[in-house]
């Protein structure tokens, strides 16, 4: 018997991946100040994937506690240029900017899930891509963004590859699905291990 799973996100995307997948989903976002959490991880050096995992881990923990014997995914996606980590950006500035110093090269999207019980962890995992993104001139940059609007910042990247953000990239190596924030074949095939879906 196939049982609900609670997301610890508010994530329309995620919540739409997992339900086209045909799992039943609550969404309970975790009420955690993420910046909070991450100054400390900053400061020791840890890796872009460490920290996607530490936060993804910290939400499905906290919610999890607070409803006993369910299973809860807890999700967070980082961007890694070299050793930067990249934030969602506060506005149309931010994402310019983002733009502006992803240009021309590779970064990593690293997406991280991890499944809860009672409190405990039971499982997690990292999804990595690697994405190029073509030289953009800045003056395109604006005329993009003029046309996405503030689409632009909900994601880490200040784009969608699954909209006219898929135009800014040269190359993309790694799974649709972590792109989009949720590493979603390693989840469905735990939630099959656990027998929370049917496998």
């Amino acid at each position: 018997m196939a049982e609900t799973l609670i997301l610890a996100s508010g994530s329309p995307f995620r919540r739409a991946m997992l339900e086209n997948a045909g799992v039943a989903v609550e969404a309970i976002p975790a009420d955690l100040d993420e910046r909070a959490l991450e100054a400390p991880l900053k400061d020791s050096g840890a890796s872009a994937e460490d920290v996607a995992l530490v936060l993804a881990e910290a939400k499905a923990v906290a919610v999890s506690e607070k409803h006993p014997g369910r299973l809860v995914l807890g999700c967070d996606q980082t961007l890694s240029l070299g050793d930067e980590i990249f934030h969602k950006p506060a506005d149309m500035e931010g994402a310019r900017r983002h733009l502006l110093a992803l240009s021309g090269k590779t970064h990593h999207l690293n997406s991280a899930a991890v499944l809860a019980r009672d409190g405990t962890v039971v499982w997690r995992h990292v999804g990595v891509a690697a994405l190029t993104m073509r030289k953009l001139d800045p003056a395109f940059i604006g005329r993009h963004l003029a046309r996405v609007g503030t689409r632009a910042l909900q994601s880490v990247g200040a784009y969608q590859i699954e909209g006219e953000g898929i135009q800014l990239f040269d190359k993309i190596e790694g799974d649709y699905f972590t792109i989009v924030g949720l590493p979603l074949l390693a989840v469905l095939g735990e939630l099959r291990r656990l027998g929370a879906i049917d496998g």
